[in-house]
């Protein structure tokens, strides 16, 4: 592995829309110092909560160039485009541990979040690193929960490898982490989806993201007898705690590409009133669905409309927005007569039995009846 002494300038883009990677400068201190008192930056990053603008001009001037000097950091302040001109965006670098082996870093300043910049910034010092200095795996490590940080490295094809617990040292404390690995002969771009809940306007609900505040809500309807009574899966006594660690698991299904899960909403307050899901889903292929109902809003058609709506994204084509699916599949308790009339107002047909395939109240297994339906004949 070469150690290079000179910080090259890597650019992309044309002159109005430019992303370039460069040596830090010394004019550079004040964006670095906004970018560290960014709430987003304090909390995910080990930047002192003490960070002043001295701080800053010492990181450009001699922290960064240091790097560079000793071999521990190939840092680059990355600069793009704001209103006809340049400005800095943030800082990123690659930093050796021998063998051709480098950890990436990556940090943004809040202006050109959103934009694409720290994408392109990254596969210019990837190329870099992998070309010019003969690199063949690269790391990256986050701090459990910071989603923006890992959506990144899926665009650039990182591959998830896991969540070591209690293991990223912040302000003395050792938190839960994230890493990932890209190889030098590795696809740049994603191996897996990364499903988002695309928010769908209908007449009786609308289907839009899970957000925090619908916590209260999501509690409402976990603990009502008729949810409890026919999902025996849910956790009993269920508390804000368990809604917020399902709202966890909703990104992490939806990141890994497992799942679409959205809230129920009402079109006219927007509060969640149920929620639904695509979920075991086989790219090209297949799925499953399911939804609840918050207790208020039953009797209104909410469940059948939020499940045609699911259908209608699942069967559209990939190049259209949808899933581009072939068929879904639902199962409901063989006496759970109110979910089984949703599932065929929607357009799906009953296929048969399937012995002991849900869990009912307490956790008992019970018969399910099974039902799908294909693209062709929702169009139908």
């Amino acid at each position: 592995m070469r150690f290079p002494r000179d910080v090259p300038t890597l650019t992309d883009g044309s002159l109005d829309d430019r992303v370039t990677v460069r040596a830090h400068r010394p004019e550079d201190a004040q964006g670095s110092y906004e970018q560290c008192l960014d709430p987003l930056s304090r909390e995910w990053t080990t930047v002192p909560l003490e960070y002043t603008r001295s701080d800053a001009s010492r990181f450009v001037t001699e922290a960064m160039p240091g790097g560079w000097e000793s071999g521990t950091e190939w840092g680059f302040a990355v600069e793009a485009v704001d209103d006809g001109r340049p400005r800095y965006a943030g800082t990123i670098s690659l930093r050796p541990e021998g063998e051709r082996r480098a950890e990436v870093a990556y940090g943004s300043h809040p202006w050109v979040r959103g934009r694409g910049v720290m994408e392109r910034a990254l596969r210019l010092l990837l190329a870099w690193g992998y070309d010019e200095q003969g690199l063949e795996t690269v790391i990256w490590w986050a701090n459990r929960g910071n989603w923006a940080s890992r959506k990144l490295a899926w665009r650039l094809g990182f591959t998830f490898e896991g969540a070591p617990r209690h293991w990223l040292p912040q302000r003395g404390r050792l938190l839960d982490a994230w890493v990932g690995t890209l190889l030098a002969d590795d696809p740049r771009h994603p191996l897996t989806p990364w499903y988002d809940a695309p928010r769908i306007v209908g007449h009786a609900a609308v289907l839009r993201a899970l957000e925090p505040r619908d916590v209260p809500r999501i509690v409402e309807g976990c603990t009502d007898p008729e949810t409890v009574r026919w999902l025996g899966q849910l956790p009993q006594p269920y508390t804000a705690r368990h809604a917020e660690e399902f709202l966890e698991q909703v990104k992490e299904r939806q990141a890994t590409g497992e799942a679409i899960i959205w809230a129920v909403a009402d079109p006219g307050t927007d509060d969640l009133i149920g929620t639904a899901n695509l979920f075991e889903i086989r790219r090209g292929r297949d799925a499953e669905t399911g939804y609840w109902v918050h207790p208020a809003a039953r009797g209104r058609g909410v469940a059948t409309e939020a499940t045609r709506l699911m259908l209608r994204h699942a069967f559209v084509p990939v190049e259209d927005g949808g899933l581009g699916l072939e068929r879904v599949r639902a199962v409901a308790a063989e006496g759970n007569a109110g979910s089984r009339r949703v599932l065929e107002r929607a357009g799906l047909t009953h296929q048969g039995r399937e012995r002991g395939a849900v869990l009912v109240e307490g956790g008992t297994p019970a018969d399910a009846a099974v039902y799908d339906v294909v693209a062709g004949e929702l169009a139908s």
